[in-house]
């Protein structure tokens, strides 16, 4: 076990100071209730686990991608958090491997559960941050969840607004959005472009730059959120 758990302290790139949180969070309830002395299992570091990914995520996305809407952001941040894809994380992880069982979780297979698997990396980072703070937190999950999440958001959003949007809108309407200019404000030196875009007719969304592309590119990005165009 202690090479293990040097291991995954290695692939994590976080040594615990208390390896006993680092214990606990791999530490589940079966095995705990077989024990003749009590043994703390991860239940609690998973709801705080739970917490600090909800918060690190949702940063990490706020940052990074400024030009799609709240609802787009969430979405992204719901397929990041899921049983799937936490469970996919933790396979890559090799936390199963690791994790204590009790004799009937071992027999069912506990250690390939997707519940399990996603349980015990919320606990993970719950330890995590109990022993390091969120910094150390969220720092392991951005190692661990950003090629992940950009994954998502390319999928869900592609690179280029624009392209993503037409590519959408011929492939489920056959037809191309249109833009117009709605707005100019500002001094001469500092000029906003407001842009709109539409489909057959339809306004999709709004969009505001120092330029009409980039104000196009914001409008694009809301408009992918736009419930005609969300991908089912």
């Amino acid at each position: 076990m202690q090479n293990y758990l040097e291991r995954l302290e290695r692939t994590l790139g976080y040594v615990f100071t208390d390896r006993q949180l680092l214990l606990q969070a791999l530490t589940h309830k079966s095995f705990s209730n077989e024990q003749t002395e009590f043994v703390p299992h991860n239940e609690r570091l998973e709801f705080l686990g739970d917490a600090v990914l909800e918060l690190a995520i949702s940063d990490w996305v706020y940052c990074r991608y400024p030009d799609i809407p709240e609802g787009g952001l969430t979405r992204i941040r719901a397929e990041v958090v899921s049983e799937k894809g936490l469970s996919e994380i933790s396979r890559k992880l090799e936390i199963g491997a690791g994790l204590r069982l009790g004799k009937g979780e071992q027999r069912s297979g506990g250690h390939e559960k997707s519940s399990l698997l996603a349980d015990a990396l919320e606990a993970l980072l719950g330890a995590i941050y109990r022993d390091g703070g969120f910094a150390a937190a969220s720092g392991v999950i951005d190692r661990a969840f950003s090629a992940v999440i950009e994954a998502s958001a390319l999928l869900r959003y592609g690179s280029d607004y624009k392209t993503c949007l037409q590519e959408r809108l011929q492939a489920q309407h056959g037809v191309l959005p249109e833009y117009l200019l709605a707005q100019v404000s500002g001094p001469d030196h500092e000029r906003i472009f407001s842009m709109e875009v539409y489909f057959s007719g339809k306004l999709l969304g709004k969009g505001s730059g120092s330029s009409k592309k980039n104000a196009e590119q914001k409008a694009a990005a809301v408009a992918l959120d736009h419930p005609l165009l969300r991908e089912k």
